[in-house]
């Protein structure tokens, strides 16, 4: 890999990005969006100036890892644990639901099979995929609405963080039956031992940040500091326990999140996530996708996929919300904000690829997902919000 083509590949990122950013904020629409749709045009699909390679990749992923440590400070922990059960509830729906449209989405398209075949355990694995929550650009978008520590910000975080650990236990089933050398128990007793030692020992690392942050207020070291947890508690999770790297990210920024200067932690790191590893991140959506050599079957099946992916999540999220109190639009403001695939869904189906559980062909499918998601959610999101902000606005005029 040569160094020279890659700072030429972040220059022409990096340019791009900002400046559909910025057009993206001018029609009124979260720069995020700018962002995924600088990566399209410069990807392989229309441009191919810049092809995505291993060094881009990781620093992709180091961006969603900073996202979601962000996402982490910022959450407000004793809403955390209001919204624990009802967020609980919204990410078993949000698992069933398109689980099972998933499955049979394939079986419509490609013929029922009978229980425990290979071709019903490719259509289960098909809703496996589906599963999957990408919380990173609901959180990007929510937080330039300003909702990211509401009740119902804390809610879709909380759910989505919890679906994604549902999502991957059944993954590990589903492959169990696969595999045979696969341990499903091992997984599920990993990832409860995970939430456990990380309640014990955030105690004590909470203890020892609070001390230094009292001695040493305001200081870089305090950042930095919590930067080393963030990437450990990464790596432990995904490497030690099984659980993907993202949820480990946000159980450090959870443990973190009320020091007295959290917001100065959270405002360091946002430097460098803003100004590199966000980018490339969103950028890199747009890199994935080769739209070359896709027939009009796997067409259909894509559009298909799509749709049902996002109503499931809408319908298991919104009408669970429902039930567990939220009114109105809300339901409907979860649901949305629960249906954005990324990172998450890339590493179902590719291992799903590994494992011999489904067709490379699909991968088009799932990058059509992620992009198709990605763009829409936080739109529609901030269409939501706007509707209700004026809403807002209008009866305090009345009032006045």
């Amino acid at each position: 890999m040569d160094v020279l083509s890659i700072f030429k590949d972040l220059a022409i990122i990096m340019l791009f990005a900002k400046i559909f950013g910025l057009l993206a904020r001018k029609l009124k629409a979260p720069q995020v969006v700018g962002e995924i749709v600088a990566g399209l045009l410069i990807g392989p699909s229309l441009l191919g100036w810049v092809q995505l390679n291993d060094f881009l990749s990781i620093c992709a992923q180091i961006g969603v890892v900073m996202l979601m440590f962000s996402a982490g400070l910022g959450t407000n922990l004793r809403d955390l644990l209001k919204t624990g059960p009802k967020a609980l509830a919204i990410a078993c729906a949000g698992v069933a639901v398109p689980l099972a449209g998933g499955a049979l989405l394939y079986q419509c398209f490609y013929g029922f099979a009978p229980w425990g075949s290979e071709k019903f355990l490719t259509a289960v694995f098909i809703g496996v995929i589906m599963t999957a929550t990408s919380v990173s650009i609901t959180v990007e978008t929510l937080k330039e609405l300003g909702k990211l520590k509401s009740k119902l910000g804390t809610t879709i975080l909380s759910a989505a963080i919890i679906d994604d650990v549902i999502g991957i236990l059944v993954l590990t089933f589903v492959v169990g039956f696969k595999d045979p050398d696969s341990n499903p128990l091992r997984v599920g007793f990993s990832t409860i031992v995970f939430f456990a030692l990380a309640v014990v020992v955030g105690f004590v690392i909470y203890k020892v940040f609070k001390f230094v942050d009292k001695r040493y207020p305001r200081t870089h070291r305090i950042p930095i500091f919590a930067l080393v947890l963030c990437f450990g508690f990464s790596y432990l999770a995904e490497k030690v326990f099984g659980i993907a790297d993202i949820t480990g990210a946000y159980v450090a920024g959870i443990i973190l999140c009320n020091l007295r200067d959290s917001d100065y932690i959270e405002e360091k790191l946002d430097i460098n996530s803003y100004m590199i590893f966000a980018p490339i991140f969103f950028a890199s959506i747009g890199l994935k996708t080769n739209i070359e050599g896709i027939g009009w079957d796997l067409v259909l099946f894509s559009l298909a996929f799509v749709a049902v992916a996002l109503v499931t999540k809408i319908i298991g999220c919104g009408a669970v919300s429902r039930l567990c109190g939220f009114r109105g639009k809300d339901t409907l403001r979860i649901g949305v904000g629960m249906m954005t695939r990324g990172e998450v869904a890339l590493i179902v189906a590719q291992r799903g690829l590994s494992e011999g559980m489904i067709d490379s062909v699909y991968f088009t499918s799932v990058i059509l997902l992620i992009i198709v998601s990605s763009i829409a959610t936080p739109i529609i999101l901030k269409l939501l919000f706007r509707e209700k902000t004026e809403k807002n606005d209008t009866t305090e005029e009345i009032r006045a």
